[in-house]
């Protein structure tokens, strides 16, 4: 293979049928230029030509997928440019800035040659963590159809059958879900007395605390909403609902058990579950999104930029600001947020840097994300190090314990 620095480069527009590909010279020439069919096949030819032009670095815009996997294992080193930063590059070559698949395959490859010195390259994780992280999205969006289904059966419910809404704690909680299966409709529960609720209620092993005669009243006291024929018909648009909602529940839980069980095998689990309050399914999340590839995050403060919990400051002249990173990876901030959150409820440390801002006049979700910078300095050196975290070799936590004692 050619010295890197005098190497052809490559890029590749991704796309679900087709790839777009291009390949520069030392000079900014195309060499070839190509559109592959996205299937086994024309993958293939993709990498293959990339070899045959003694191509070493291909920039590409995703860092995951069938490509990636393909130009990796053909031993050449893949650089992630986002699509955020590929629209601005657009001005770069014309002021047009338009969206072709074919020029931007070009724009990947000349940036790649240009400042490539600039660029890190994908730092691919473990099959184990790749694993564990489709599981652990799998179950987000999961997690979030349930709350759009749950939104969605509950304006239903408002209007034709509005008693059901609040009578149990959660309408989408197992026994709410299996009353609505029983009764579906406000003609449906009318049936229901004190005495056929209780036996009810009793036999699918309800263990709130609410009396019946409180949950038979707020099914007496209600709004009214719809009878007869417009009610059954509405009927089974709510055992629709219902139906979807158990279905998804019982995914949830099976990939729950399956979180649990990845999750104890990976070798960077006692990493995150030592957390306060991470738990199973936190601490997977938070897994997953930092990953397992050491060089990815050389510094904590790579980690914290990523997370979106450091700040942006601009300065041009006397103009200086310090604003919010809008520029990070989501999934990675959701993860932080969530656990840096809820850590200040078993954390004495975290909850006197929360509260401490807090009292200095901060929003909660500023509070929060400073509190995320100050943890993902001690998660950094915990995964750095591969050591679980310790709350006796914390220096924080003991200097705060310290000064309380």
């Amino acid at each position: 293979m050619q010295d890197d620095t005098t190497a052809p480069t490559g890029g590749v527009d991704w796309a679900t049928d087709t790839n777009e590909q291009c390949i520069v010279d030392a000079a900014g020439a195309v060499l070839k230029r190509a559109n592959t069919v996205g299937d086994a096949a024309g993958i293939r030819q993709l990498v293959a030509a990339f070899t045959r032009h003694g191509v070493a670095q291909v920039a590409i815009e995703r860092p995951d997928g069938p490509v990636v996997e393909a130009l990796l294992s053909a031993g050449l080193q893949v650089v992630i440019i986002a699509p955020r930063q590929v629209k601005h590059l657009r001005t770069r070559y014309g002021s047009a800035g338009n969206k072709d698949d074919r020029f931007d395959a070009y724009v990947l490859a000349d940036v790649l040659r240009t400042d490539g010195h600039r660029l890190t390259p994908l730092q691919p994780d473990s099959a184990q963590t790749l694993a564990l992280r489709a599981a652990v999205r799998a179950r987000t969006d999961l997690v979030q159809t349930r709350v759009a289904l749950c939104n969605q059966l509950r304006a239903h419910l408002r209007v034709v059958f509005p008693a059901a809404v609040g009578l149990f704690a959660d309408l989408d909680s197992p026994i709410s879900l299996t009353f609505l299966t029983r009764f579906a409709t406000a003609d449906a529960a009318a049936w229901l007395t004190h005495r056929r609720l209780g036996a009810w209620l009793a036999a699918n092993r309800y263990s709130g605390r609410t009396p019946t005669r409180v949950l038979l009243e707020r099914l007496q006291t209600g709004p009214d909403g719809l009878h007869g024929g417009d009610g059954a018909a509405a009927g089974h648009t709510t055992a629709a609902y219902v139906a979807t909602l158990k279905a998804v529940h019982a995914q949830i839980h099976a990939l729950d058990t399956h979180i649990h069980e990845q999750l104890a095998l990976h070798p960077d689990a006692a990493i995150f579950q030592t957390l306060p309050r991470a738990g199973v399914v936190r601490a997977a999340k938070l897994l997953v999104e930092i990953g397992d590839a050491r060089g990815r995050f050389p510094t904590q403060a790579a980690l914290a930029a990523l997370a979106g919990a450091a700040p942006s400051t601009r300065s041009s002249g006397r103009h200086h600001v310090v604003t919010f990173r809008w520029a990070c990876d989501k999934k990675l901030r959701d993860a932080v947020m969530d656990f840096a959150g809820d850590s200040r409820r078993a954390s004495p440390w975290a909850a006197a840097i929360y509260d401490r801002h807090r009292a200095a006049g901060k929003t909660h979700q500023h509070a929060t994300r400073i509190l995320a910078r100050a943890w993902l300095r001690v998660i950094w050196r915990c995964w750095h190090d591969h050591t679980p975290y310790d709350p006796a070799r914390h220096r924080g936590a003991q200097r705060l314990l310290n000064t309380t004692a």
